[in-house]
């Protein structure tokens, strides 16, 4: 595979998955892009989250499930490669555009699996840090049914998939996904190419574990590995790498500012990541938001 460039061009929005981004979007228009990524594994691109799924003689292991209108036309392209049932959907976190089609597939059949973090997001409902909205919480079949703490493996006949937890990263509860036979990395929004990544602050993310979790997957690539992130291109080592210098410039300008006493509305003020915003195509507003989740995520807590 060619080096695929490191990329946080293009839209320049700052994503925050929930019911209002979800009621913008024409689900009859959205087509599902399929990436064959080798050795029966496949990358998916619709509305939501990017999909990883593996096809095993049994069965698939899916990774994300969108926006719950996706399900059908998500079901429809894994058919037009495969057969075999969808046995396991791993969640890499809790926002709604990776675990919408959980509760329809879990219906199919699946088996819907995560940290134990996330079954704790889904069920209690959430904050968004930045506008305050709330998120309600789900019960049934739209939570996970198979929640593990730091690493577990699922397996199909032939395929496996290593699911890790990040500690503290995009959000609390974050799973990475590792299907070793195909050289590929599935990261869930811990890595968002083509704009601003979103740290939800107020569901334990942070850009220490950000940067974290990059390195696990720098560790881990060689320079035919394919590395799928939450949203965006698909990329390579080399795009990690570039990523990655990216977040420790922004954690280690925030750093000093928030030393030097600022507060939230003075690092706004300063565009710390002028920069960046020049790369990214960002408008004021994602600018401004990433400024925000980066302070909140390394200003230091309230004493009581």
């Amino acid at each position: 595979m060619k080096p695929i460039a490191f990329a946080i061009f293009a839209a320049g929005t700052l994503a925050f998955a929930g019911g209002a981004q979800a009621q913008q979007i024409d689900y009859a228009k959205v087509d599902v892009k399929t990436t064959d990524l080798g050795h029966q594994t496949y990358m998916l691109e619709g509305a939501g989250g990017n999909v990883t799924f593996a096809v095993g003689k049994d069965g698939v292991i899916m990774v994300d499930s969108q926006f719950a209108p996706m399900h059908d036309k998500l079901k429809a392209a894994i058919a037009a490669v495969t057969n075999q049932p969808v046995k396991y959907v791993v969640n890499t976190h809790f926002h709604g555009d990776h675990t919408g089609g959980d509760e329809a597939f879990a219906k199919d059949g699946a088996t819907v699996v995560a940290n134990e973090n996330v079954k704790k997001r889904l069920a209690s409902g959430s904050i968004n840090g930045l506008t305050n909205a709330k998120t309600d919480g789900v019960t049934g079949q739209a939570l996970p049914s198979k929640t593990y703490g730091s690493a577990l493996t699922l397996s199909v006949k032939g395929r496996s998939a290593q699911l890790h937890h990040v500690l503290n990263a995009h959000t609390d509860g974050d799973t990475y996904v590792v299907f070793k036979d195909a050289n590929v990395i599935s990261t869930g929004d811990t890595v968002t190419l083509g704009r601003y990544p979103n740290i939800d602050f107020a569901n334990g993310g942070n850009i220490k574990g950000m940067i974290a979790a990059c390195d696990a997957y720098i560790a881990m690539a060689d320079a035919k590995t394919k590395i799928v992130p939450g949203h965006g291109n698909l990329t390579d080592k080399k795009g990690m790498q570039a990523y990655r210098a990216m977040l420790v410039a922004a954690r280690d300008r925030m750093k000093k500012l928030i030393k030097e006493g600022k507060s939230e509305q003075d690092v706004i003020a300063a565009k710390p990541f002028a920069d960046f915003d020049k790369q990214v195509g960002a408008n004021d507003q994602s600018s401004t938001n990433f400024i925000r989740v980066v302070y909140n995520s390394l200003k230091p807590a309230k004493k009581m």
